[in-house]
């Protein structure tokens, strides 16, 4: 069998989303699961609109994602060469041709299509013609044949059937003689032997000129999976309010790359009730034709669920490295992030966070002294009545020599039964004055993370707190 080879082609138009990085999803495991190639091609033909930050987003998430390509990046702007070789190929052949129609009688054209209820489409009206037209520079159009069909067996959405006459003669080359997106993804897809073309559906449209073409080039076609698009919550058309923004804002929130690929896996394919997958599993498990031809809808609760289940499963050093990444982010100095306290923090709040970006608001307390305590904690823990346990509870941790979570948990204990009180009446206030809010993860631990001079410092403060509340009451 013929090595399988796939690519991602995106323009850099604007900002690489969730549709296209599954797109590129999709490609990239097919390459890998079948022993193939995965090549990257940036189509930028369009230079007004293309620009140097969308290329970056592009190399950047494909990056992050880990969607490494085993050729390119490959540019459109730098084949023009070939293209227009290739131009002057089907011209000298009588597979294209030189158009001289203006504007206006185009525009004049489809009035009148529309006029007559007909389809509007150009009516090679210059098909045949041989004469140049002075002051009007031509396009160059494809010569789509008039008679017969051309047939994709879609992998996706099985066989469709396209009639060769409701075709018109495709554009291939501006008359600036830039060519457009359909010729130079023709000549890519031959040149670089693409088998495999995997896109969104919108494409579907453009297979049987670009089939056309291929075979006017002496070329095999590849097979076509064309993807259902990708609905927001409510059914409507994927945008900014229902979160379709650029792959890289999801790494600036700290989701991990490989739940995100996972959860997107999960968009139109499936495989048995299995949820989560590592990456190993998609490419063990992945199948082009299990693909479902209908649309599926993007729930921001599934994505932020699965990305928990990666971080209850992801190495305590590479949870470490993350939440670093996201601490420095808030301010945190880079310095003042201690390996073993990071560590440490990421391992007790791994089932409490949804992203590394949750995980490190809700650890900012273990690297920096917080400024405000919670009014609604701190109003019910942190109390005339409190005020002596917490003295207790400083005065026995002061003397704690085994500062770890099981020391610090018998001297709660102890000091709890001392002061007949359940364990709960002697914690909370404790978090409260050493975290400034309600919830950490267990106090015992908590206060090992923070390590003994923390620890004591914030029971002081706690104390002092009280004693000004209680000498403005």
């Amino acid at each position: 069998m013929a090595t399988v080879v796939t690519r991602f082609a995106p323009s850099p138009t604007g900002m690489l989303h969730i549709g296209g990085v599954r797109t590129a999803l999709f490609s990239w495991l097919y390459a890998r699961h079948c022993g193939g190639r995965f090549i990257l091609r940036i189509e930028d033909t369009d230079r007004e609109r293309s620009t140097e930050e969308a290329v970056r987003v592009i190399l950047d998430g494909m990056q992050w994602l880990g969607l490494s390509a085993d050729e390119g990046p490959y540019y459109q702007t730098q084949r023009f060469e070939r293209y227009r070789a290739v131009l002057e190929q089907m011209l000298a052949r009588d597979q294209a041709y030189r158009c001289y129609c203006t504007r206006e009688e185009l525009e004049a054209m489809r009035a009148e299509q529309l006029a007559r209820k007909q389809k509007p489409r150009y009516d090679g009206r210059c098909r045949e013609r041989r004469e140049p037209r002075a002051g009007t520079p031509p396009v160059i159009r494809f010569r789509n044949p008039l008679a017969g069909e051309v047939i994709v067996d879609d992998q996706v959405h099985g066989r469709v059937i396209f009639q060769n006459a409701e075709l018109d003669d495709l554009i291939i080359a501006r008359s600036d003689g830039t060519p457009t997106y359909n010729f130079c993804v023709v000549v890519d897809d031959a040149d670089m032997g693409i088998t495999h073309v995997i896109r969104g559906d919108d494409h579907l449209n453009n297979t049987p000129r670009q089939i056309n073409m291929l075979l006017a080039l002496g070329a095999t076609p590849p097979a076509y999976a064309h993807l259902p698009m990708i609905l927001g919550p409510d059914g409507a058309k994927l945008s900014k309010r229902h979160g379709a923004v650029s792959v890289l804002q999801y790494q600036e929130e700290g989701f991990l790359p490989e739940a995100l690929l996972n959860y997107l896996v999960r968009l139109g394919w499936s495989h048995g009730d299995q949820e989560v997958f590592t990456l190993e599993e998609m490419i063990a498990a992945f199948d082009i034709t299990a693909v479902n031809k209908s649309a599926s809808a993007f729930n921001p609760d599934k994505l932020l669920w699965l990305d928990q289940q990666h971080i209850m499963r992801a190495s305590e050093t590479r949870l470490a490295a993350g939440l670093a990444v996201q601490l420095i982010a808030l301010g945190v100095p880079p310095g003042e992030l201690d390996q073993q306290r990071l560590a440490g923090v990421a391992n007790a709040q791994r089932e409490r966070a949804r992203t590394l970006g949750e995980m490190a608001q809700a650890s900012l307390f273990f690297f920096r002294e917080f400024e405000h305590y919670n009014e609604k904690a701190a109003a019910k823990h942190l109390t005339a009545d409190t005020l002596p346990l917490l003295r207790a509870l400083a005065e026995a941790l002061a003397a704690l020599e085994d500062w770890t979570a099981a020391g610090v948990n018998g001297v709660i204990n102890s000091v709890a039964s001392r002061l007949g009180l359940t364990l709960g009446k002697l914690a909370q206030p404790l978090r409260v004055a050493v975290s400034g809010g309600a919830v950490s993860p267990p106090i015992d631990v908590t206060a090992a993370l923070l390590g003994r001079e923390q620890v004591l410092a914030r029971l002081a403060r706690a104390e002092a707190h009280i004693d000004q509340r209680q000498a403005r009451s």
